[in-house]
């Protein structure tokens, strides 16, 4: 098989986004009871995630310790959290795998979403941009290119492009990180972690990744499949396009 140019999304992929949002939600806490000596914030932030809410959780705590959610309030603890220098962590497979990857000097990658300050601190945390070849912050590239969008993707492969090694982008999310990649030729794996924070499924099949793995361990294996899967079909769009000329 053909080595690869590998390129990783970031949160729920490399490490739990869960514990960004534990990290988090401890620094809006802390900030809080510091200003007004309300405690306990964070962890009624952390009951509501863990029951399942996914927006507006900061408007729901204020309300249960009776503070107005005023908008001026909640924008200084969205503040608080995206820009905090999270503790978190790579998850145990994913370490295992781009200490691997780097004795191999393969490429390797990045397209990440999210705020870039905000991503890079978590890129800084998670100490991994001495692994990876190429770090592509959506959000710095201009405004709407977060995924679905092309922009990131194009960028890599004029990185990648003097290589000639094929792509493959490894992921979490169906509802934006595979489409793009699939239409453009790349090869597509969802990393579904069981404690993962976006469960949403593909809107079509257009959206679904080519293979779906629970952890980076399964990752090679799968990309050689998926490789042995691609050769057959090459060949034969090779043979009808001879049988075309003949």
């Amino acid at each position: 098989m053909r080595p690869l140019t590998i390129i990783f999304d970031l949160d729920d992929t490399l490490y739990l986004e869960r514990d960004y949002v534990r990290s988090g939600f401890a620094a809006v806490g802390d900030w809080l009871e510091q200003e007004t000596g309300v405690g306990g914030f964070s962890a009624s932030c952390q009951r509501l995630f863990d029951a399942g809410r996914r927006s507006r959780i900061f408007q729901k705590a204020l309300v249960l310790h009776s503070i107005d959610p005023d908008p001026t309030l909640v924008e200084l603890l969205i503040g608080v959290y995206r820009s905090h220098s999270p503790a978190i962590n790579l998850a145990p497979d994913a370490a295992r795998y781009l200490e691997t990857r780097r004795r191999t000097s393969l490429p390797s990658g990045l397209i990440t979403d999210g705020p870039c300050g905000t991503q890079q601190r978590k890129v800084h945390a998670l100490g991994i941009a001495e692994q990876l070849d190429l770090l592509v912050y959506t959000d710095a590239l201009a405004p709407g290119c977060g995924k679905p969008h092309p922009r990131a993707f194009e960028v890599t492969e004029a990185w990648a492009a003097p290589t000639g090694l094929p792509l493959a982008y490894v992921a979490d999310n169906p509802t934006k990180d595979f489409l793009t990649p699939r239409q453009r030729g790349w090869l597509s794996v969802q990393v579904a972690r069981p404690e993962r924070v976006h469960l949403a499924r593909a809107p079509n099949a257009a959206y679904e990744a080519q293979a779906t793995i629970s952890s980076l361990d399964e990752l090679e294996p799968c990309l050689q499949r998926l490789q042995s899967q691609q050769q057959p079909a090459e060949a034969r769009r090779d043979a009808a396009r001879s049988d075309a000329f003949a």
